[in-house]
């Protein structure tokens, strides 16, 4: 492939999380591969983590739509399509690539009509990423019913969808029958993790005495979005069992924000462990808050790829989260962390507690996970294996 070509990356909103990193990753390292990217992306909900912070990027155009948000509304949604549809006019792509449930309606669209627009002039591919996905959940059944039939509309009018999981491309194939096996990619994400593989035990000490606490306390935390879907009053209901007779044992910490933070800190209140149990918000300093955690949980009621398990895992810490999703293939055996069913508090409990009680199973875990993690997930390899895609899509015009 000779010269520069030009991707239009759509994303619905830059908060914390896995979809952002990777948009704002391969915005970055994709430009010496031969690809300059206008990043589209919309505005954030009420309590979400922000990672704009992060823009702008050296030699990457970016655009912000406010009227591309996450909750639907016909008129702003309308707005949005119209601004991303001008905004490819402008930037005439050769790839289109879409984030997240609406900027993947919407910007699969908008390219669409842009498509539409060029006639017989050279068409923009158009590539879907599901960084999980929306069909179990999130909504109620009739409105999951009107989602599948708009994915299987624009699937078929997609050349390439990534899938981040085997268990997302399997949903996506076989269980929800969106699209055709040979337009799924799989293609896991990639992050820069050299910060959490390099903590030691001097970090760790540090990290626990920058957050006052002390030797003898198990801390048990967890790291994503306050919303239903993450499910954390399950991580607080086990998180009772676990400090019942116990005293002072245990310290519970919950990193990130949300519309549930009230309901979730009046829930531990009820259960007995708000005195045991920090709300800490969203964290730029990572490294301290996993350095400082002898157990990571999970408890989430779907997940694509767990972003903050792996996180986790690459930290060196001994991982236990609910078996759903993309979980199984981040956990791939009990050598390098444990599962258990959705909805089982009891199972929790014990994976956590065995960990607790063992800090020689819980290092020889942590040491296991971070090596599980470590190649499979970094950045170089998804940078490889996007621009691979790329190429084999633009393939016709080499």
């Amino acid at each position: 492939m000779s010269g520069t070509r030009r991707v239009a990356r759509v994303i619905t909103r830059l908060n914390i999380g896995g979809p952002s990193i990777q948009a704002i990753d391969l915005s970055r390292e994709l430009v010496p591969r031969g690809f300059d990217t206008c990043l589209i992306h919309g505005r954030l909900a009420e309590g979400e983590g922000d990672m704009t912070a992060l823009l702008p990027l050296a030699e990457t155009e970016t655009v912000y739509v406010e009227q591309l948000g996450r909750p639907i509304s016909p008129y702003e949604d309308l707005q949005a399509f119209w601004r991303i549809y001008k905004i490819l006019r402008r930037w005439r792509p050769d790839i289109v690539h879409t984030h997240m449930a609406k900027a993947g309606s919407l910007g699969r669209l908008a390219a669409l009509a842009y498509n539409w627009r060029r006639g017989r002039q050279r068409r923009a591919h158009l590539v879907h990423t599901y960084h999980g996905h929306v069909f179990e959940g999130y909504f109620a059944a009739p409105s999951t019913k009107i989602f599948l039939a708009i994915e299987r509309w624009l699937a078929k009018r997609t050349d390439a969808l990534v899938a981040i999981s085997a268990q997302v491309k399997t949903d996506l194939i076989q269980t929800y029958r969106v699209a055709r096996e040979d337009q799924v990619r799989l293609i896991p994400l990639g992050f820069n993790l050299d910060r959490l593989l390099a903590i030691g035990p001097d970090d760790r000490r540090r990290a626990r005495a920058s957050l006052d606490i002390p030797d003898h306390v198990v801390v048990v935390a967890t790291v994503g979005r306050l919303t239903a879907i993450k499910q954390h009053t399950l991580f607080l209901e086990a998180a009772a069992g676990l400090a019942a007779g116990t005293g002072d044992r245990f310290l519970f910490l919950i990193v990130g924000d949300g519309e549930l933070r009230r309901s979730l800190a009046a829930h531990a209140e009820a259960l007995g462990v708000g005195a045991h149990t920090r709300f800490l918000g969203w964290r730029g300093d990572l490294e301290t808050i996993y350095g400082a955690t002898d157990v990571f949980v999970l408890t989430s009621r779907n997940e694509g790829t767990p972003v903050a398990l792996i996180e986790a895992m690459a930290s060196g810490v001994a991982s236990v989260s609910t078996d759903v999703g993309g979980v199984r293939d981040v956990i791939t055996g009990p050598e390098v962390g444990a599962l258990a069913p959705f909805g089982d508090v009891k199972m929790l409990v014990d994976a956590v507690r065995r960990f607790a009680e063992t800090p020689a199973l819980r290092k020889s875990v942590g040491a296991a996970a971070r090596n599980a993690v470590r190649s499979r997930f970094a950045v170089t390899r998804l940078v490889s294996d996007i621009t691979a895609l790329y190429r084999e899509l633009l393939g016709d015009r080499v």
